[in-house]
């Protein structure tokens, strides 16, 4: 590749998905390739890499598919923001991104609570499993020397 694009077997191993999961972010229309070569192979951009990790790291914390399409939708007008955005537009992207921001620091604080709870039971199933010290011998009165 010419170190602008790469194929999709590339980008799954930097982001961590799926060949399968990458296509059906396709199929969905949340990220399409930049490019195809010759050969017909999907070629992406850091920009398709940086969406698929925004829908990576929203997909744990239960957004759907139409909320990452929202969310992605209000990043890209931004970002493509020349100065065509008056203030109100601008402002109401940002309020959207405010919100999906705000839904994520609660859907953080309730899997923060899982993680404490899961990691008490488990400590709770190990104390049950390691057996306890076993305290060393004390010397006998016998096996003491005497001068």
């Amino acid at each position: 590749m010419d170190g602008k694009h790469m194929q999709i077997g590339e980008v799954a191993a930097r982001t961590e998905l799926s060949l399968r999961t990458i296509r059906h972010y396709e199929e969905t229309g949340l990220v399409i390739p930049s490019a195809r070569s010759q050969g017909g192979f999907r070629l992406y951009t850091e920009h398709d890499v940086a969406r698929l990790m925004v829908i990576r790291r929203m997909k744990p914390l239960g957004f759907t598919l139409d909320q990452m399409r929202d969310l992605l939708d209000a990043t890209d007008r931004l970002d493509a923001d020349r100065g065509t955005l008056d203030a109100d537009e601008r402002e109401a992207l940002v309020e959207r991104i405010r919100a999906y921001q705000q839904s994520a620091a609660e859907q953080v604080g309730k899997l923060r609570v899982q993680l404490s709870r899961a990691e008490d039971f488990e400590a709770t199933l190990r104390a049950r499993v390691t057996p306890p010290p076993t305290a060393s011998p004390s010397p006998t009165p016998s096996s003491t020397t005497r001068d």
